[in-house]
């Protein structure tokens, strides 16, 4: 987050957690932005790794194809 789009109230509100946690403002929000990017990269990483264990459908074989064929009505 950067400083110069918080709101005055959310610069306030972000103090006040700061102040609680023991910690500037400004290393406050880093520690938030850091955290932010780390659940991205995390989520990013998550998708990604799913996307490949997630194989292609594979065609149907043969008899799979015989046995469509047969359902079929004339």
């Amino acid at each position: 987050m950067d400083q110069r789009k918080l709101t005055e109230g959310q610069k306030a509100y972000e103090a006040r957690r700061a102040a609680k946690a023991g910690m500037s403002l400004d290393k406050w929000l880093a520690m938030r932005d850091r955290e932010k990017r780390e659940e991205q990269a995390e989520a990013a990483k998550a998708v990604k790794q799913a996307q490949a264990e997630a194989a292609p459908a594979k065609p149907p074989g043969f008899f799979s194809r015989l046995l469509q064929k047969a359902q079929k009505p004339i």
